[in-house]
């Protein structure tokens, strides 16, 4: 991986192809968290991607794993493209009361199935869903990410809760509260 690493470093196609392919097939599936069109897709991977070769030089092994920052560059990426996007809601919605995170609903699914289930989700849905149990975001930061409201972040997290709990149920899976 070293030698890898030093090679994309030199700005080497070679290496720099390499390194593409093996990380692609984990970050197309991230990117599709967020988006449903492959072109959508495919361009947040290769728009990470080119900010990983143009910053590869800070990448530090000390601090973790090439994969993990490769990741996290290319989510980014793929969240800057969202608000590039300026994906907004057009309808109001009720606002959910509460703090409180039920319990995630992906915690005991193997990844192939949680991508599975967020494909049956809606786009917006999906986004805040993947954002707040896949990444970790606060609602805070989902609401500064995608220029949403508070309480259509809530509702959107009730709705993904709603909707897979039927999902979980059609498919004889275990149910969420």
């Amino acid at each position: 991986m070293d030698k890898l690493i030093d090679g994309c470093r030199k700005n080497d196609p070679q290496s720099q192809e390499k390194l593409y392919k093996q990380f692609y097939p984990a970050l197309f599936a991230l990117c599709k968290c967020f988006f449903t069109d492959n072109h959508d897709i495919i361009t947040a991977v290769n728009n990470g991607m080119l900010k990983v070769f143009k910053n590869i030089h800070q990448y530090d092994p000390a601090k973790g794993e090439l994969f993990n920052w490769v990741y996290t560059t290319v989510r980014n990426a793929a969240l800057t493209l969202i608000r590039d996007k300026k994906t907004k809601l057009t309808f109001e919605l009720t606002e959910n009361d509460g703090n409180a995170v039920i319990n995630n609903p992906f915690k005991q699914l193997e990844w192939k199935d949680i991508y599975y289930y967020l494909d049956q989700l809606p786009t917006n849905t999906r986004y805040v869903c993947s954002l707040y149990y896949l990444e970790g975001f606060s609602i805070k930061e989902i609401i500064g990410l995608i220029d949403m409201k508070e309480g259509t972040v809530k509702w959107h997290l009730n709705e993904c809760r709603t909707r897979l709990k039927v999902i979980f149920e059609q498919n004889n899976s275990k149910q969420i509260g």
